[in-house]
């Protein structure tokens, strides 16, 4: 295990949010699977307790810690994409596994975990300053999936 890593509690779903992430996003992957040894107040002497993972490179636990704590959007896991193809790729995946679209490129998996699936085009533009960064800013607050080729048109004017 990795010194310094991300855990994401889940009720008791870390095994098959970890396995969805591996087959959604490169550089990612499932790892040790660790069984609870004894009975804890959400599951049972032998129930996956942890789910060892890795999200586009990023080490990361699933716990599964049972009900009570709930996700919100004051964690999220960005990924940059190059394109629409890749924005839309990202974003369907987890749509379209029972998740949930929100605002300015945010959604949430079906775990409650939330994402941004952010193009690179957006954060240059804004990176960039001045009017092109404000017309990006406000075009993008319009939308839920990123529209790339509506920043691009945003940013030159």
């Amino acid at each position: 295990m990795a010194k310094n890593t991300i855990c994401v509690w889940y009720d008791k779903d870390a095994e098959a949010a970890a396995r969805f992430y591996a087959e959604t996003f490169p550089d990612s992957a499932v790892g040790a699977i660790i069984r609870a040894p004894g009975n804890y107040p959400a599951g049972q002497q032998g129930d996956v307790l942890v789910v060892e993972f890795t999200v586009a490179g990023i080490p990361c636990i699933g716990l599964n810690g049972g009900s009570g704590i709930t996700h919100n959007e004051a964690f999220s896991f960005q990924i940059s994409t190059d394109n629409q193809e890749e924005t839309d790729r990202y974003w369907n995946a987890i749509v379209g596994n029972g998740g949930q679209e929100s605002a300015c490129g945010w959604c949430k998996d079906k775990w409650g975990v939330s994402w941004q699936i952010t193009p690179r085009v957006l954060m240059e533009a804004v990176a960039a300053g001045g009017d092109q960064a404000k017309r990006a800013f406000d075009a993008m607050m319009t939308m839920k999936k990123i529209d790339v080729a509506a920043i691009e048109a945003a940013r030159r004017g």
